[in-house]
C-alpha cells in the first residue's frame, strides 16, 4: 500500500491511496475459508464445498468489503499520524473508469485543511464589560415582592388597583391560550388599568398586547412567546377573569426571616436587603458574563482574519446531512454556518495554546453544583456526597446532557480567560440600564 498527500494550495489537498492484492488477500482468504466451513449448499457436505465454488460465489463481494475496510482504516491512520487538521470529512473522488478487476486500486480523497492564523487579544477598551449593581429601588421592590409572596391572600369580589387578577389570555391567530396572574399595577398606563378595574369573575375584557404591561418580560412570561418576538408583538387579546384576590403583606419580622433563611443568618430588615443585593448581583454577573462572552466572540470573528476552504466545505455540506443538498442549498448552509465555524477554530486555537481544558472530575463537580441547587429548591439543603455522585453519574451517561454541561463549563473557563487577558471598558449600570444598553431595548 502507498499513501501520499498532494497539496493543491494552503487550504486544500488530495490524499492518494494505492492498494494491491498483497494488502488484502490474506484477509479475503481467511473470510473465504470461514465461509467454506459454514456454507450449506445442496449436493455437498457442510465444510466440503469446493473452494473454487466459494470464490466464484462470494470472492468478489468479500474482496470489495475488505478493500473498503482497509481503505477507511488506512485513511484515518494517515490523518492521525500526519497530524492533519482537517475541516469536515474527506470527500472521495469519483473515478468513472474504476475497475474492481484491476491489479491495483487507486483511491483519491479531497480534504479541506484548517487555516493557519494568530489571535490578537489586545482589544483595549474596545469591548464593554458591565458591572451591574442592584439599586435601592430594585432591592425595595424585591422586599415588597417577598412580603406579597408570603402575605395572606384574601378573595375579593371585583378588581381594584390593589388586586391580583388570574385569568386566561387568548388569541386564536397566534394560537395563544395561556393562564396568568398579575397585579393591576403591573399594567402600563391608566387606560389599561381602567379596562380591568371593576371587573368580576367571568367577565371577558378586550386588551392589546402592545404596551400592555410596564415590563414586556411580564407579558412574555404569561403568554409563553420568545424573547425576540415579545417586543414587536402587537395583537388583540381577550382576557377572561377567573380569580380576584388581595394580598395582606407579611410583616418584616423574624418569622418571615426564618422562612427565607432557615440558618438564622438574617435577623433585621437591613440584613435582608444586604442578602437580596448580594443574590441579585450574583445573578446579574451571570448575565453580564454571558454578554461579555458574546461580545468577545463577535470581536474575534470580526478581527481574526483567515481564509477557509470554502468550495471544499460547500461540496462537503451537500452530502454531510441526512438529505443531499443542491449546490445552492449547500452554499446557503455554508454562509449560515461560516461565523460559527470561524469562532470554533478561534476557540480551539485559544484553548490549545493556553491549555484550557477540562477533565471528567471537573465535569462531575460542575454537575453536582446544579444538582445541589435543584435539591435545595425542594428543601434538601444537605444531600450526601454519594447521592450527588450517583445522580451526576447518571446525568453524564446521557450524551446530550453531558455535552450541554461540558459546553457551559468551557464557556465559564473562557470567560475567566478573557477577563484575565483582555482590557475591557468597564461600565457600571443598573439592571434596567444594562438591558437597555446591552440589548438595545
Amino acid at each position: 500500500m502507498n499513501i501520499t498527500k498532494e497539496n493543491v494550495d494552503a487550504l486544500n489537498a488530495v490524499i492518494k491511496i494505492d492498494i494491491v492484492a498483497d494488502d488484502y488477500q490474506a484477509k479475503v482468504t481467511e473470510k473465504l475459508t470461514d465461509y467454506r466451513k459454514k456454507a450449506n449448499i445442496p449436493g455437498f457436505r457442510k465444510g466440503q464445498v469446493p473452494m473454487g465454488m466459494i470464490k466464484k460465489q462470494y470472492g468478489k463481494s468479500i474482496m470489495i468489503d475488505e478493500v473498503n475496510t482497509l481503505l477507511q482504516a488506512s485513511l484515518n491512520k494517515f490523518l492521525q499520524e500526519e497530524k492533519l487538521d482537517i475541516l469536515g470529512n474527506p470527500i472521495p473522488r469519483i473515478d468513472e473508469n474504476f475497475d474492481w478487476n484491476a491489479d491495483t486500486f487507486t483511491f483519491e480523497f479531497e480534504i479541506g485543511l484548517a487555516p493557519e492564523f494568530t489571535v490578537d487579544l489586545s482589544a483595549k477598551n474596545k469591548i464593554k464589560q458591565y458591572n451591574i449593581v442592584a439599586t435601592e429601588e430594585l432591592i425595595n421592590e424585591e422586599v415588597k415582592n417577598i412580603q406579597t409572596r408570603y402575605g395572606k391572600v384574601n378573595p375579593v369580589e371585583e378588581v381594584t388597583k390593589d388586586t391580583n387578577v388570574t385569568g386566561t389570555f387568548v388569541n386564536e391567530e397566534k394560537e395563544i391560550n395561556k393562564k396568568g396572574t398579575f397585579l393591576v399595577t403591573d399594567l402600563e398606563g391608566k387606560k389599561n388599568q381602567d379596562k380591568i378595574t371593576g371587573a368580576k369573575i367571568g367577565d371577558v375584557i378586550e386588551l392589546e398586547s402592545k404596551k400592555l404591561f410596564e415590563n414586556d418580560h411580564k407579558l412574555q412570561q404569561i403568554l409563553g412567546v420568545s424573547h425576540d418576538e415579545i417586543h414587536d408583538l402587537d395583537i388583540k387579546l381577550t382576557f377572561t377573569v377567573e380569580d380576584i384576590t388581595e394580598t395582606e403583606p407579611a410583616e418584616l419580622d423574624q418569622e418571615l426571616f426564618d422562612k427565607l433563611f432557615s440558618d438564622g443568618s438574617v435577623t433585621t430588615a437591613t440584613q435582608l436587603k444586604d442578602k437580596i443585593k448580594e443574590d441579585a448581583e450574583k445573578q446579574f454577573q451571570q448575565q453580564a458574563d454571558q454578554f461579555v462572552l458574546t461580545a468577545v466572540q463577535e470581536y474575534l470573528i470580526e478581527n481574526t482574519k483567515f481564509d477557509l476552504p470554502a468550495e471544499f466545505l460547500k461540496k462537503w455540506l451537500k452530502t454531510a446531512g441526512e438529505k443531499e443538498l443542491t449546490a445552492e442549498e449547500a452554499a446557503a448552509e455554508f454562509e449560515k454556518s461560516e461565523k460559527g465555524l470561524r469562532y470554533q477554530l478561534i476557540e480551539g486555537k485559544l484553548m490549545k495554546e493556553n491549555d484550557i481544558k477540562l477533565d471528567y472530575k471537573e465535569l462531575v463537580d460542575y454537575a453536582k453544583v446544579f444538582i445541589r441547587q435543584q435539591m435545595a429548591q425542594f428543601g434538601n439543603m444537605n444531600p450526601e456526597e454519594k447521592e450527588l455522585d450517583d445522580i451526576a453519574g447518571r446525568i453524564l451517561q446521557n450524551q446530550e446532557e453531558a455535552q450541554k454541561l461540558q459546553a457551559q463549563l468551557i464557556s465559564q473557563k473562557l470567560i475567566t480567560f478573557f477577563k484575565e487577558n483582555i482590557n475591557f471598558k468597564t461600565v457600571e449600570v443598573s439592571y434596567e440600564e444594562f438591558i437597555k444598553e446591552a440589548y438595545k431595548q
